[in-house]
């Protein structure tokens, strides 16, 4: 399995602020979707929540603290462990944020989009 970030950075280094993207770029946002569109998405519970909703078309795992959340839609571990167990048939996996989550996925990285 490849594992596979998907980041927007900043010249300083920055991903966001109060979970939000820095910027709209819509040609961006088209890529992201070819990207992983049919594929498994990894994020954290707070970006899942800046997001909304499950990203449609796409697997999609939540990583949380919280031991009882449930959320309609999409698979809910408590770890990237555990996340990364759940793909490890799957050619291809791609971790889509926040920080505290591309922190702990950087050892497992193969490939950074």
């Amino acid at each position: 399995m490849i594992v596979s970030m998907v980041v927007a950075i900043s010249e300083n280094n920055a991903i966001g602020k109060d979970n939000q993207l820095l910027w709209y770029l819509p040609r961006d946002l088209r890529h992201f979707k070819t990207l992983t569109s049919g594929n498994t998405v990894i994020m954290g519970r707070k970006t899942f929540d800046s997001v909304g909703r499950p990203l449609p078309n796409r697997r999609n795992i939540v990583i949380t603290r919280k031991k009882d959340l449930e959320i309609d839609g999409a698979e809910v571990v408590n770890s990237l462990e555990a996340a990364l167990r759940l793909c490890e048939a799957e050619d291809e996996v791609f971790i889509v944020g926040g920080a505290e989550i591309y922190k702990q996925a950087m050892p497992h990285t193969d490939r950074i989009y």
